[in-house]
């Protein structure tokens, strides 16, 4: 698949590159794995512009590791560096290079260390503090493991916290864009197309580019590509997860699979998991940043009033199909875990269309605050409640894949009593509509 988009990141890290030459720039790159970090950075810099170092640190032996990268170094373009032992003896050859002629110095999966060796990163505290104002050094670290790369960087106990002098968060593709790349493969796509690429990547760019490069654009195509012999979606969750949790991977994995076959709160969660679960949803939520905890739009913060979420559209279909089904797949009933599929995906994915609209509202800036609406007896739910709190107008829309099963009176009925419980927002609203997969 061809690079599509990253326009406004593209144009920020050659920013950044740019006042390095005067100052020199730390900046720390963060992302779910297969967001495209490590393409985003070499479409942006790696132009010819300056001199460009690519090191992918692999969990070896230091002394074979360093042996390994300074090849790379030498082979980006700078020699006669000497003979170093340690990565941080390698970085301060860089940066002494970097005191006469601009150098990018881009650092991937950076997190290793914390196995490879985590002195590392007192030892690059040090190296920064003495160069960050005599080196013409524009450093860029990223890392495939959140936790990690959040521990290192913005935990007060870690020798890196507060060295970083930018933080690029990057986010899966916007819904502009995802149109725009399935467009571009399939000029003549249905909302039905795009609602099922959505619900299936979540614009994750490396799970789109598979779909893409296999010219799987409609849904019976995705389903047949997700379930091949060789796919490598079957084990992704694991893949990505599995590391993170360690030993308890199978606690955490039993809560996601209930999560995402539409058990929210907490006390369907523990009767679903069969234990005590509080410390595991704590964790998932700000350790791993995996689920999120929400109330009501409007509601308090701390209220009671609790749903949990597994926001990644990819995850919580790995979750709800791929791994609860693991056994179907192991035994060669792909055939009919699609047909599972199928039937259910309709209902399963009439969450990710709610998803889908309010990335829509973000990507385009329409509101300043998103979010849902329940009651506590679960009697009443708003897909969707939007507001500008610029012009403190207030937007309201119910979610439906087909407009034609839209029941306005019972839409009415639950924005009675949305109000009923938030009075003082009567005269604010401004619009109440119905959005479907001819919307998209």
């Amino acid at each position: 698949m061809q690079f599509f988009g990253r326009e406004k990141e593209i144009a920020e890290l050659r920013l950044i590159r740019e006042r390095s030459h005067q100052y020199a720039k730390f900046t720390v790159i963060t992302g779910r794995r297969r967001i495209g970090k490590t393409e985003l950075i070499k479409q942006a810099l790696n132009d010819g512009a300056d001199l460009f170092i690519y090191l992918l640190i692999r969990r070896l032996g230091e002394k074979t590791l360093c042996h390994s990268l300074q090849q790379d170094i030498e082979n980006a373009g700078l020699e006669a560096l000497g003979q170093a032992e340690t990565f941080c003896d390698l970085i301060r050859l860089v940066v002494k290079a970097a005191k006469t002629r601009p150098i990018t110095l881009v650092i991937d999966e950076f997190q290793e260390f914390d196995k490879i060796n985590p002195a590392v990163f007192g030892e690059l505290q040090g190296i920064w503090d003495d160069c960050q104002h005599t080196a013409k050094l524009n450093l860029l670290v990223c890392g495939s493991v959140n936790r990690l790369m959040n521990k290192i960087f913005f935990n007060r106990e870690q020798p890196l916290y507060g060295r970083n002098t930018g933080h690029l968060k990057l986010k899966p593709f916007s819904a502009t864009l995802l149109k725009t790349i399935l467009g571009h493969y399939k000029p003549d796509y249905t909302g039905d197309d795009l609602w099922c690429l959505w619900t299936l990547t979540g614009g994750v760019a490396r799970y789109v580019q598979l779909l893409m490069d296999a010219h799987a654009c409609d849904r019976t195509a995705m389903f047949d590509e997700i379930l091949s012999e060789s796919s490598p979606f079957l084990d992704e969750g694991k893949i990505l997860l599995a590391e993170e949790f360690g030993a308890e991977y199978s606690v955490f994995f039993s809560i996601l699979t209930e999560i995402a076959s539409g058990k929210n709160t907490f006390g369907d969660l523990t009767n679903a998991v069969g234990q005590e679960i509080g410390t595991y949803l704590s964790r998932l939520e700000n350790d791993y940043g995996i689920i999120s905890r929400i109330v009501p739009i409007f509601d308090r913060e701390k209220s009671r009033n609790t749903h949990y979420t597994l926001e990644d559209a990819f995850l919580r279909f790995w979750f709800r199909f791929l791994y609860k089904y693991r056994s179907w797949i192991e035994m060669d009933r792909k055939d009919a875990l699609k047909t599972l599929i199928q039937r259910d995906f309709a209902t399963f994915a009439g969450f990710s269309l709610e998803r889908y609209f309010r990335w829509k509202f973000i990507g385009e800036s329409s509101y300043t605050r998103i979010g849902g609406w329940w009651d506590r007896k679960g009697e009443n739910e708003i897909d969707l409640v939007c507001e500008d709190e610029l012009t403190g107008q207030v937007d309201i829309y119910e979610v439906k894949a087909d407009r034609a099963r839209f029941d306005a009176a019972a839409f009415q009925k639950k924005i009675d009593a949305f109000l009923e419980k938030n009075p003082t927002l009567k005269g604010r609203i401004k619009r109440t509509d119905v959005l479907s997969l001819k919307t998209l």
